[in-house]
């Protein structure tokens, strides 16, 4: 059986956003949460790709209100930022 490409797919596109800040935050968040994400998370979170990275940066650290197709779990999951690694 072939591997499902959507994860994949998602990992790459969460990964290569334009700028380092957004490929850790939105990578690391995919990284550390979809594999307990069902189909539907899936495609809330490949919804949230089609987003510019200063809107879902500034959802996450709480400058900007989160539209309310985004409220929910995934969301406050991405807004504790405890997936981020800190370089020392």
């Amino acid at each position: 059986m072939l591997e499902d490409p959507t994860p994949k797919r998602l990992r790459w596109r969460a990964h290569h956003r334009g700028t380092k800040e957004a490929d850790r935050m939105i990578g690391g968040f995919f990284d550390a949460h979809h594999q307990q994400w069902n189909a539907q998370e899936m495609a809330l979170f490949e919804a949230l790709l089609e987003e510019q990275d200063v809107d879902i940066m500034a959802w996450c650290i709480g400058t900007q209100k989160v539209p309310e197709r985004f409220e929910g779990e995934m969301m406050i999951a991405m807004q504790r930022l405890d997936y981020l690694p800190i370089d020392r």
